[in-house]
């Protein structure tokens, strides 16, 4: 997997996948991914931002360092959330 090259644990991405699976939580998220742009997943003091909202409402706290790593994870995947291609390709990374 891509982001296990990142240096991200298997097993952080295992307990938030299954927390997702939760419908209150999975709609937690979207509220704070709602509006999300390109530009603002290449901006890392935005992704950091936002990945310090969401291991908030996911209640999965991270080291600085993997969260150094999630924000270059985020930027170098150049997501665009308006790209149903993308989304798909991110999709099938952590199914």
């Amino acid at each position: 997997m891509s982001y296990e090259k990142y240096g991200i644990p298997r097993e952080l991405v295992e307990r938030v996948k299954a927390k997702l699976k939760h419908p209150d939580v999975k709609e937690r998220v979207k509220v704070v991914l709602e509006g999300v742009t390109k530009e603002d997943l290449q901006n890392p003091a935005k992704v950091k931002t936002l990945l310090a909202r969401l291991t908030r409402v996911l209640n999965e706290p991270v080291s600085d360092v993997i969260a150094n790593r999630i924000v270059q994870f985020v930027i170098d995947q150049k997501i665009d959330p308006n790209n149903t291609f993308h989304l798909i390709r991110l999709w099938s990374m952590f199914r």
